[in-house]
């Protein structure tokens, strides 16, 4: 298989997309940021290529050796992009030295993009804008992290009783998080035998501070990566950003503990990225998130689950605004759409920015137009309040669909313990968890047919608005869904 994609991607190679175009070769976002640095001050930029170099014969050899069987498996199966193309091919040494001798640090290297995630100083970015095969330079977006989500211990000291009616009703105990999974059809999925097995879920998010937790002593992590600090540590450490972030929206996904929660595919594999830095005061960086998913995609991974948004940004630099939530603008959209046509089902929060009525309140990468956002709702299934609202800049339905956001059980940072959490970064999860069963069930579905049947079969299909999209996830109704 591997000769052959060598072969086709003679045919398949097109040409990089255009950079945005700004006076010289600085977008207007970075020439704002560089006129407002103090002198030495560094900041990060992203430097794009006009190619990537001329030697393609070794790039097509680099690209493939850099791709897991299993990936080049599910891109065959499920991608658009189901040979090598223009963006899986690896940076230009030469460029990627020449910039490195000229900027303070090297953060990534972005192949999808053609382009090198930098720090660098005002003198060092006239520097590389010289360089003759730089396209353009651009500003890493970066994000104030806000309050975060509210969360409380869970007190019940009854739930890790049995309930008649769970007991009655299906073959696993879902304790007191019951309605979290069946509000959304998992229960019969579990009770055929579906679990997730085979499947590969990427969870990209903050830290994972608690992996000893009982909920997930059977869970199969095969992978884990920092991209904050560059290193294979999720959790908590010495270095920069820590957090339980992570640790609560994995347990929704695929934690399990009989009579206490059951995620809906806790029998998938995980990868898990660190990409946002909690420490206080510091910006996270949306280039993080484009590096995470090329490494996740690279791995084999079928689904990512993203609990992050990238729309509200630092006071003093360049942020995106709701006419920008278009599906192409956005560094992270523009990552995760080349991650859905590599054949993967991108799965991100619709965000916690409520309702206006005069635009849209999601946040990047949930505008892309192969990315399912999501909403979230209530226990009996009512919006929640702080659910962000669409519809997309350019007009389409958004959010896609919901899952429960309000009052979700998941793990704590202390040993046994359990909370209670609000937000859609739970909503997310617990949708990604629906689509990998979908995806057990039907291992030849592309991304589209997916994505179509997951909305066609939830609840407000009929009649979708901006609200909920098209409604509550029915993952039951989607695997026996026919295909599309």
């Amino acid at each position: 298989m591997r000769r052959a994609l060598l072969l086709a991607v003679m045919l398949s190679l097109g040409m990089p997309r255009a950079a945005a175009e700004a006076a010289g070769k600085r977008t207007p976002a970075l020439q704002a940021r560089a006129k407002s640095a103090r002198s030495g001050e560094r900041f990060a930029a992203l430097v794009f290529f006009r190619d990537k170099g001329g030697d393609l014969v070794a790039a097509r050899s680099r690209a493939l050796g850099g791709l897991s069987d299993r990936a080049l498996l599910r891109r065959e199966r499920r991608g658009t992009a189901r040979t090598l193309t223009f963006e899986d091919l690896p940076l230009a040494a030469s460029y990627v030295r020449a910039v490195s001798e000229r900027a303070s640090r090297v953060r990534h290297e972005l192949r999808w993009l053609n382009a090198l995630s930098v720090q660098l100083t005002e003198t060092e970015l006239r520097s590389i804008e010289a360089l003759p095969f730089v396209a353009s330079v651009d500003l890493v977006r970066s994000f104030r992290r806000g309050a975060p989500e509210p969360s409380t211990p869970f007190m019940d000291t009854a739930a890790s009783a049995s309930r008649a009616d769970d007991v009655v009703a299906h073959a696993l105990n879902y304790g007191t998080a019951l309605n979290q999974v069946e509000q959304i059809g998992v229960p019969a999925l579990h009770d055929r035998g579906l679990h997730g097995e085979g499947v590969i879920v990427a969870v990209l998010d903050a830290g994972f501070d608690n992996l000893a937790h009982e909920v997930f002593a059977t869970t199969r992590i095969i992978g884990m990566h920092d991209f904050v600090n560059g290193d294979g540590d999720v959790a908590n450490g010495p270095d920069r950003g820590e957090g339980s972030h992570g640790t609560s929206t994995l347990s929704a996904l695929g934690g399990f503990k009989d009579g206490q929660l059951i995620g809906p595919a806790y029998a998938a594999s995980f990868l898990l990225a660190k990409t946002e830095d909690t420490t206080s005061e510091t910006p996270v960086e949306e280039d993080n998130w484009a590096a995470a998913a090329e490494w996740a995609e690279a791995l084999g991974a079928d689904v990512i689950s993203s609990s992050l948004g990238y729309l509200d940004f630092d006071r003093g630099f360049a942020s995106y605004s709701s006419a920008d939530m278009d599906g192409r603008t956005a560094i992270s959209t523009r990552a995760a759409e080349l991650a859905a046509e590599r054949g993967i089902v991108v799965v991100n929060s619709a965000g916690n920015n409520g309702l206006d009525p005069a635009h849209n309140t999601i946040g990047a990468p949930s505008d892309g137009a192969h990315v399912l956002a999501i909403a979230a709702v209530t226990a009996t299934g009512e919006r929640s309040g702080f659910s962000s609202v669409g519809p997309s800049a350019d007009g389409r339905i958004k959010p896609d669909v919901a899952a429960q956001g309000t009052s979700v059980k998941v793990a704590g940072s202390r040993a046994g313990q359990y909370n209670i959490s609000n937000g859609t970064s739970f909503s997310c999860p617990l949708t990604a968890g629906a689509v990998a069963l979908v995806l057990q069930a039907h291992p030849d579905w592309s991304v589209d047919e997916v994505l179509a049947v997951v909305r066609r079969t939830a609840r407000n299909a009929q009649s979708p608005d901006r609200l909920l999209g098209y409604g509550i996830v029915d993952a039951k109704a989607a695997v026996d869904a026919a295909r599309p």
